[in-house]
This record gives structure tokens, sequence and C-alpha cells, in this order.
């Protein structure tokens, strides 16, 4: 049986500009339209995408008792030239640290885009989205 997950509460109150915080009871940030005292909502989105996989490839290849000692990504997002400048491309680079072959970490990206990332499966589907990987083997 799945777990129930419980609604998500966001405040967002405007303080100047185009700057807003955003608060979810325990942690605040700030979401910026000028991306000047913080990310823009599409690049906290870009963001959410990225660190949503990458958690996933942690929990997946340690959940397979793989050991992980460094993980990093790089999205870039293509947008429309046209309001509303929606993504219609993202590409997303892992860097992997770990002792799980090609083929497992291979795996474990489809895991995340396939079934897990709930910020990829909010996001249109019509994206075009590609991944890929550096496999970096163990750290010493």
């Amino acid at each position: 049986m799945s777990e129930v997950k419980p609604p998500i509460f966001v405040d967002l109150e405007w303080e100047n500009g185009l700057k807003f915080v955003a608060r979810d009871g325990s942690h605040q940030w700030v979401l910026d339209g000028r991306n000047e005292s913080g990310p823009t909502p599409v690049v906290a989105l870009a963001s959410a995408l990225a660190s949503c996989m990458a958690i996933d490839l942690v929990h997946i290849l340690t959940k397979g008792r793989f050991k992980v000692t460094s993980l990093g990504a790089e999205l870039t997002g293509h947008r429309a030239d046209a309001e509303p400048r929606r993504f219609v491309s993202i590409e997303l680079r892992f860097t992997l640290g770990t002792n799980a072959s090609d083929a497992q970490i291979a795996r474990a990206i489809e895991m995340s885009h396939d079934k897990y990332c709930s910020v990829w499966h909010s996001m249109r589907q019509d994206i075009a989205f590609t991944t890929s990987f550096t496999h970096e083997g163990l750290e010493s």
C-alpha cells in the first residue's frame, strides 16, 4: 500500500518590485522575477527538477546497496521565444562517483524519469527531455 502524502502548503508574500518570500512552515526562500535576490520561478522549477531526480538517484542506488560518494547535476533548459516562454527542451547531465555500473546508473535515471520524479510528472510531458551521465567511479 502506498503512503498518502499530506497536502503541500506554501505562503507567498510580496516584498517589493518582483520579489516574493515563500514559506512552507519551517523554511523560507526568496523568488525574484528579476533573478537578483533569489531565483526566478522558472529557475526554481529547473532546480526542483534537477534535485528531484538527483535525490531519486541517490535513493535508488543506495537502496540497491551501492555506494555513492558524489553526485552533481547540470541542467540546461531551453524556453519558447514567445509567451508564456515555457520550457520546450531540457538536458540534464549527472556526474556520479559510485561503485554502481553504467547499466545500473542508467536504470536508476530511467526509474526516476519514468516513475518516481514527481516534479517531472507535474510538468508538461511534451517537453523534449534528455538525460545523460558521466560515471567517475568511486572517489578515494
